[in-house]
């Protein structure tokens, strides 16, 4: 998915009880263009993550240094970011509601 190599994954629990894997990549990413979710976190302590922004889109290889929320998200701290394919944009959509009701990450209120 990526020219960066990935750390590890994730699993990230929805408020519905869905898990979604993600893979894990240190920012800067370079993804490679296809549409998926994401989340930009911060490693609160090793191997803990707290989401700071989900989102989905239709190229995870958009430049995400002009994200619309990048100064929310540099301000809460992100250190990475979590990114999984996901072709269906109706099921990016309902994964990414699912993951905010969950978590209330800070930058998508």
């Amino acid at each position: 998915m990526s020219t960066t190599t990935a750390t590890s994954t994730i699993d990230w629990p929805g408020q519905s009880g869905r898990t979604y894997r993600y893979w894990i990549y240190e920012l800067p990413p370079n993804l490679k263009a296809a549409p998926g979710n994401y989340i930009f976190a911060k490693e609160s302590s090793p191997s803990r993550w707290t989401p700071v922004y989900a989102g989905e889109t239709e190229d995870l290889s958009e430049r995400f240094n002009d994200h619309h929320k990048m100064p929310c998200i540099k301000r809460n701290g992100a250190t990475h970011i979590h990114a999984h394919l996901n072709d269906s944009e109706d099921a990016r959509l309902d994964e990414e509601a699912d993951l905010i009701a969950k978590w209330s990450p800070p930058c998508n209120g």
